[in-house]
C-alpha cells in the first residue's frame, strides 16, 4: 500500500512563507537588540487586543485568583512582549555570544550539571516549559556537548515549517531529529534515547491522552511520556528554563537532576515524577508570571471560544 503524499503547498502558503521570510530578514538586518525591541513593541501593542487573550485572562483567573484585573492585564501585556521579543531574536540565536561582558548574549547558571552529564554520558531528558525565550535552550545546551532532540508540532504551512527548522538547525550547529507529538513520535523518541541520545521536552501544554496530574492546584492532563521513559531507563531528568534579562539578553538556568521516585510500583513512580515536574514548572512561573505562555487551554475546565 502506497504512503499518502503530503498535499502540495497552496498559493496562500507561498504568500505566508514570503511574509515570514521578509519579516525574518528585517529582524536579521537590524540586529538582535533592535529586532527584540521591535518584535516586543508590535506584539504588546496588538496582542492584548486579540480575542485569544481572553484565554490567557481565563487561565490567570483560575491559576492565580489573587491577581486583580489590572494585574492580569499587566501579565498578559508582558507575555505578549516576550512573544514578540522571541520572534525578533529567533534569527539571531546562532550568533548571540556566550557569556557576554555587556549587551546581547546568553549565559548559564548551573553549567556544572551540564559538564557533569556530558562527562558521564548516556541518555538524558531535559524538561522545561514555554518560559522566557525557550528557543534558546536547545542551542545553549548543545554548546556543552549535549545536543538534544525534541517533540515537535509542525506549523500547518510546510514552507514555514522548513524555514523555522532550518533556523533551529543553524542555531544548534547541526541537524537533530524532531519527533511528532503522538504515539508514533513517542516510539521514535524512545528509540532515540535507547541509543544514548538526549531528548528535550516542553511539558507544560495540555495532553488530552496524558495523565491526570495537577498544575497550580487544578486538574491538568499532562504528557506522561517523559516520566515513562525516565522511570523505565532510570536516566537523568534535568530541569531548566530561560530567563529574559533584557532585549536579546538571556540567562539559562539549569537545575540538578531530579531524584527519581523509586517506590517499586512503576505507574505510581511515573505519576509522582510527572507531578514533581509540574510543581517545578509552576514554581518557576510564579516567580515571573509574564514570562510564561498563558495562551494554551491548559486546564480541564471550559475555556472561552
Amino acid at each position: 500500500m502506497n504512503e499518502k503524499k503530503a498535499p502540495l503547498p497552496t498559493r496562500q502558503m507561498h504568500v505566508e512563507a514570503i511574509f515570514v521570510r521578509a519579516l525574518l530578514a528585517i529582524f536579521r538586518r537590524i540586529g538582535p537588540v533592535r529586532a527584540s525591541n521591535l518584535g516586543g513593541w508590535l506584539c504588546r501593542t496588538v496582542g492584548p487586543r486579540l480575542p485569544v487573550s481572553r484565554i490567557a485572562d481565563a487561565n490567570l483567573r483560575m491559576a492565580m485568583p489573587e491577581l486583580d484585573g489590572g494585574m492580569r492585564r499587566a501579565v498578559i501585556r508582558e507575555m505578549w512582549d516576550n512573544i514578540g521579543r522571541n520572534a525578533g531574536e529567533f534569527p539571531h540565536l546562532s550568533t548571540l555570544p556566550h557569556n557576554p561582558v555587556d549587551g546581547p548574549g546568553w549565559d548559564v547558571v548551573g553549567e556544572e550539571y551540564l559538564h557533569a552529564q556530558a562527562a558521564r554520558g548516556g541518555p538524558t531528558i531535559f524538561v522545561s516549559g514555554h518560559i522566557g525565550n525557550w528557543e534558546m535552550l536547545p542551542p545553549a545546551v548543545a554548546r556543552y556537548g549535549l545536543p538534544f532532540s525534541s517533540f515537535y508540532r509542525a506549523p500547518n504551512n510546510p514552507l514555514v515549517d522548513r524555514i523555522l527548522c532550518d533556523l533551529r538547525d543553524q542555531a544548534m550547529g547541526q541537524p537533530v531529529p524532531l519527533f511528532a507529538k503522538g504515539a508514533r513520535g513517542a516510539r521514535g523518541a524512545l528509540a532515540h534515547i535507547l541509543k544514548g541520545g538526549h531528548l528535550g521536552m516542553l511539558v507544560d501544554q495540555k495532553m488530552n491522552d496524558g495523565v491526570p496530574a495537577r498544575f497550580f492546584g487544578l486538574p491538568a492532563m499532562t504528557a506522561g511520556a517523559m516520566a515513562a521513559m525516565a522511570i523505565k531507563l532510570r536516566c537523568p531528568v534535568i530541569p531548566g528554563y530561560v530567563e529574559r534579562l533584557g532585549p536579546a539578553r538571556l540567562r539559562i538556568h539549569v537545575h540538578p537532576p531530579i531524584d527519581l521516585p523509586d517506590a517499586g510500583e512503576r505507574n505510581q513512580d511515573q505519576m509522582d515524577l510527572t507531578q514533581m515536574v509540574n510543581d517545578w514548572i509552576e514554581s518557576t512561573i510564579r516567580q515571573k508570571p509574564g514570562s510564561w505562555l498563558w495562551l494554551h487551554r491548559r486546564w480541564n475546565r471550559q475555556m472561552p471560544r
